[in-house]
C-alpha cells in the first residue's frame, strides 16, 4: 500500500517535467523565423594606418535583416575577411556584455549595420594586398563566418559566406 503523499508527489514531478517540456516546444517556434536573418559585408573601409609598426586599422560595416516576424538580436558575429582571395584577419562583433534590451533591435522587416574594427598586420599577409589596401586600390573583399541571432526564447547559430 502506497501512502497517500507519494502519488501526489509522482503526479507533480510529472506535470514539472511535462512544462519543462512545453516550454522547451514553445521556445523552438521561434528558430526558423531566427534562421531567416541574412547578413551581407556592406564595406570595408581603411581607417588608419600605421608605418612604422606596419599596422593598418579597417572599419568592417556588415548589413544584417530580419525578414523574419520576431524581434531578434545579434549577439555575435565572427569572421575571416578576405581581400581579393586572401586571408587577411580574423574579427569578431561582439555584443555579448551587454544584456539582452540594450542591444540593437531587430525588428521584422528591419536593415541595420553593424561596424567592427579589425586590425591587420603586414607581416600576418601578403604583402602585395596589404600595400593594395593601404593605398586605396580598388580591392574585392569577402567574409564568411558565423553568427549568432536570438529572441527573447531562443538562439540559432548561422554561418555565412559573403562580398562586398
Amino acid at each position: 500500500m502506497n501512502p497517500p503523499g507519494r502519488s501526489i508527489l509522482v503526479i507533480a514531478i510529472v506535470a514539472l517535467l511535462g512544462m519543462m517540456g512545453g516550454i522547451v516546444y514553445y521556445a523552438s517556434l521561434d528558430n526558423d523565423d531566427l534562421s531567416m536573418a541574412t547578413i551581407e559585408l556592406q564595406s570595408v573601409e581603411l581607417t588608419d594606418v600605421n608605418s612604422v609598426e606596419s599596422r593598418a586599422t579597417l572599419q568592417v560595416i556588415f548589413l544584417v535583416a530580419n525578414p523574419g516576424e520576431v524581434t531578434v538580436t545579434v549577439p555575435v558575429i565572427t569572421y575571416q575577411l578576405y581581400a581579393d582571395g586572401s586571408q587577411i584577419g580574423q574579427g569578431t562583433y561582439s555584443t555579448e556584455d551587454v544584456a539582452m534590451p540594450g542591444r540593437a533591435a531587430f525588428y521584422p522587416d528591419a536593415e541595420i549595420p553593424l561596424k567592427n574594427k579589425l586590425t591587420i598586420v603586414m607581416s600576418d599577409i601578403n604583402k602585395t594586398v596589404y600595400d593594395k589596401i593601404i593605398s586605396g586600390q580598388t580591392i574585392q573583399y569577402s567574409a564568411t563566418g558565423m553568427m549568432t541571432v536570438e529572441s527573447a526564447w531562443s538562439i540559432v547559430e548561422l554561418d555565412f559566406d559573403t562580398r562586398s
